[in-house]
């Protein structure tokens, strides 16, 4: 399985035309160069971006559910609530709709973060106060999170 690598600090404008970094934009055309799909996030005031096959996958699941439970019909209209499908233009930007800007605080200064098979947008300030943490509290959560993962097995 194919994940970003870095964090990157960006502008973006007026108009919600994010520039990407070269670096990071050469790893969106190792996903395969298709739209990719962007999304408010559940539990950060951030947006989440999916290369299309990882949001393909993940959809599989979210398709399983029964629609027919109110709370799994909550879920997915949540969950999928302004979506919306990018693609990087000529000039190498994406377009971040108003209401996706406007859900994660979007404002001039930007910071882009690896996260595996996606990646997160941050307004630069949010960003700063989400990962300033004591050492003591990601140890406990590093190990709260990974302590009981075998890495025996092969990849």
């Amino acid at each position: 399985m194919k994940s970003f690598i870095g964090t990157y600090e960006c502008k973006i404008d007026d108009k919600g035309r994010l520039k990407l970094p070269a670096s990071l934009a050469k790893q969106m055309e190792d996903f395969g160069g298709d739209a990719f799909v962007v999304k408010r996030s559940v539990f950060q005031p951030c947006l989440e971006v999916y290369p299309m096959k990882a949001w393909e996958k993940l959809m599989v699941k979210i398709n399983r559910l029964n629609r027919f439970q109110k709370k799994n019909a909550d879920f997915i209209r949540s969950f999928t609530a302004g979506l919306k499908t990018v693609e990087p233009d000529t000039a190498g930007r994406l377009q971040i709709s108003r209401d996706l800007t406007l859900f994660a605080g979007l404002t001039k200064d930007v910071v882009i973060t690896s996260a595996g098979e996606l990646f997160e947008i941050w307004d630069k300030e949010a960003y700063e106060k989400v990962i300033v943490t004591t050492e003591a509290d990601f140890a406990t959560l590093a190990e709260d999170v990974m302590g009981d993962i075998s890495f025996d097995d092969e990849i």
